[in-house]
């Protein structure tokens, strides 16, 4: 869904709990 607001929270990987999703890259 917010796939452009996860790139950017990629730092902030303790704000995106769902980092789980992208955390392969």
């Amino acid at each position: 869904r917010d796939a452009r607001v996860i790139e950017r929270k990629k730092a902030g990987l303790k704000k995106a709990r769902k980092a789980s999703q992208f955390s392969k890259r």
